[in-house]
């Protein structure tokens, strides 16, 4: 199997809303830009299509319209997307390692963004491996491509925003919600909801006017899911007491965490399990730049002027770059107060018995976890985190209930075909002459 190879002044790695805000930027500037991303569609999870090709189904008219703003500008760019594609290694200084069609690519960059976004966090729990159980924004995603949810009783518990939109996507896809659940108490949601601007304050009100007759809790998070071969009920509990709700899904989801993987391996550094980065949106790395979701957890706006600032910076217009710090500033103080209005509790850093499955890929218990004092012995003397999705789930869950740190990445990143990791070898092997 022979690799395709292709040259880029600028590659971007991920199709989300901050990578597409960086490859505007820096295409516009006439620089050969490349974004790679493993959807069939630019967009990411943010403005993706549902099954009749419509973005941003249930998240109101202004997202939807700026999706649209931002594709029209894509399009009008000169960048070059790579869809269906998946990063799957960092070989060599400078260039990328990439599975497209079941083919290897490998893609030879003079400066790289990152711009890979984040994924829910799930913390275990009893029961939280029961069919049926699945985040709020996957079991939407499915919903959208089709997956059905007509008239069935799904209870929606976790927290952060994405739980209202969820609620309301999935109950205008026929789905019966019979409960909201918000771990976070009222007090910090009412306070967080006056800072809101008129775009997202609006936004807010017509998930709720949309949700009207469904019950909200707040200060309320579930204990465990109980059924036999699947979901059928959960238990949930305000701190007082303890009440069992009635369910065909569970959607559940305790926010997002940032995709940090990539960034790792090409040697960025970290924060507070974020991507570090200066003003210019340039990580630890030279040439390596970062922007959205892997620097904090923002929301999409944020993330589209940190893509801009991010896309300016490599390809040289710096001033263009400063022009935008101050708009930075803004969403960074909105992603701030989102932190902490949405501040996990203690109580769901202890959720889990001893017999409850931690590691979902290798069946590894947190009683078995619980043996190790970090993250690099856990996985030497458990395998937890070595399954196919390579730590993505309870790597996050060891880093909230143990503040373990996951210090180091091997590739590859994904899953990947070991005929891609073999024409890589051959290819890394040849004289450099000859190639």
């Amino acid at each position: 199997m022979s690799e395709q190879v292709l040259k880029t002044d600028i590659a971007v790695v991920g199709a989300g809303p901050a990578g597409l805000a960086a490859a505007c930027a820096a295409a516009e500037s006439g620089l050969r830009v490349i974004v790679i991303d493993e959807n069939p569609w630019p967009g990411g999870q943010v403005w993706k299509r549902d099954k009749r090709g419509a973005r941003g189904a249930g998240r109101g008219a202004g997202p939807v319209a700026q999706a649209r703003r931002w594709l029209r500008r894509f399009n009008a760019s000169g960048a070059m997307l790579l869809e269906r594609a998946t990063v799957i290694a960092a070989p060599a200084a400078g260039v990328l390692l990439a599975e497209r069609a079941q083919q290897p690519l490998r893609i030879h960059w003079q400066r790289l963004i990152l711009a890979t976004g984040a994924r829910e966090l799930f913390l275990p729990f009893p029961g939280w491996t029961l069919p049926g159980v699945m985040g709020p924004g996957g079991l939407l995603s499915l919903a959208k491509q089709g997956w059905p949810v007509k008239d069935r009783r799904v209870a929606v518990a976790g927290s952060g925003p994405l739980l209202l939109a969820a609620a309301y996507g999935l109950k205008r896809l026929g789905a019966r919600v019979v409960l909201v659940a918000e771990q976070a108490p009222f007090s910090a949601l009412a306070h967080f909801a006056f800072t809101l601007g008129p775009s997202k304050l609006g936004q807010a009100i017509r998930f709720r006017s949309g949700l009207l007759g469904v019950p909200h809790r707040y200060g309320t998070w579930p204990i465990r899911a109980e059924g036999e071969e699947q979901v059928c009920r959960v238990a949930l509990t305000d701190g007082q007491r303890t009440w069992i709700e009635e369910c065909d899904l569970l959607a559940c989801g305790f926010g997002l965490t940032p995709s940090v993987e990539l960034p790792l391996l090409v040697g960025c550094e970290l924060k507070n399990r974020c991507v570090q980065v200066d003003d210019c949106q340039a990580t630890s790395h030279p040439d390596v730049y970062c922007a959205g979701e892997p620097t904090g957890i923002g929301g999409a706006d944020c993330a589209l002027v940190e893509g801009q600032i991010a896309g300016y910076a490599a390809s040289g217009q710096s001033a263009k770059a400063e022009a935008l710090f101050g708009r930075r500033s803004t969403w960074h103080r909105f992603r701030e107060r989102l932190a902490t209005a949405f501040a996990l509790r203690p109580e769901l850093k202890s959720l889990a018995t001893p017999e409850t499955i931690f590691c979902r890929c290798e069946d590894v218990t947190l009683g078995t976890v619980r043996r190790f004092s970090s993250w690099r012995e856990a996985k030497l003397h458990s395998r937890c985190g070595m399954g196919p999705c390579q730590g993505r789930i309870c790597g996050a869950a060891a880093h909230t209930i143990f503040g373990w740190a996951v210090d180091s990445v091997r590739p590859p990143v994904l899953p990947a075909r070991v005929a891609s990791l073999i024409a890589e070898a051959a290819a890394s092997a040849e004289p450099q002459a000859t190639r």
